[in-house]
């Protein structure tokens, strides 16, 4: 398999194996949603990591598969496409990106999809599709800007040019940078943190928050008080209460 889904203490990782360079070919973007749609389902996964290993995340879309695609194809496929990403974003649990070397084309977009992004030193960011004569097409015109801001993604998109980590850093495009080594050894402890924390709730959190980016405020706030609302009617709501009134703050056990 070209995806691959390992579960281990309430942690999934989604791990591309395609080398050398985990090109995201057709049979990739598919497995992709397969697996991130699996996520979503299991209640053995409560946090998610999106891995391409320690020597790359994903260079970007297989060009050779797409040459041969003429227009008519590619109607026909840009929708799943873009689909099989945003079933990663959809994943209605915390998803982190642990980022080594490349992260290009379909690869940065992939990463846009998670709610956090932690870095290697030596990765290597970017929107270099307009040097093929394109643009990004699954996602990346769209959760750069919401991302880093207009200006910077039109930077970006429209010079294909690739970002180091320091600068990726300073854009906003990834959280943190830590040495290649401990890319997902931060991820992971950052995913095992929130995977012991009130699922319904930090579902409640991810929601508001990715639905206010998309929409007027007035809806957004609508979203945030019925959930809000909502949240009193769970065991983890009475637990997180209970357990501050009686021990103080930070110590309610939601598992």
């Amino acid at each position: 398999m070209t995806v691959n889904l390992e579960v281990a203490e309430g942690v999934g990782t989604i791990r591309l194996d395609r080398p050398p360079m985990n090109a995201l070919d057709v049979a990739t973007q598919d497995r992709l949603k397969e697996l991130a749609e699996e996520a979503t389902r299991r209640e053995d996964v409560r946090a998610v990591i999106v891995y391409g290993g320690e020597k790359v995340f994903a260079a970007g879309a297989d060009i050779k598969e797409m040459q041969a695609m003429d227009h008519t194809a590619m109607v026909l496929r840009a929708r799943a496409l873009q689909d099989s990403f945003t079933a990663v974003a959809r994943i209605p649990k915390p998803v982190v990106a642990a980022v080594t070397g490349y992260a290009l084309g379909g690869g940065c977009e992939l990463a846009l999809c998670a709610d956090f992004r932690i870095a290697a030193e030596n990765a290597k960011l970017g929107q270099p599709e307009i040097l093929l004569g394109l643009i990004p097409g699954a996602g990346g015109t769209q959760r750069l800007a919401r991302l880093v801001g207009p200006s910077r993604a039109k930077d970006l998109i429209f010079t294909g040019r690739m970002v180091k980590a320091d600068e990726a850093l300073a854009l906003g495009l990834v959280d943190r940078v830590v040495p290649a080594g401990e890319v997902y050894a931060e991820a992971h402890a950052w995913a095992a943190k929130l995977a012991q924390g009130p699922a319904i709730a930090l579902r409640a959190a991810k929601e508001s928050i990715d639905t206010g980016l998309e929409t007027d405020i007035e809806t957004g706030l609508a979203v945030e008080r019925n959930w809000f609302a909502g949240l009193f009617a769970t065991e983890d709501r009475e637990r997180g209460m209970k357990s501050f009134v009686e021990e103080g703050p930070g110590k309610a056990k939601f598992l």
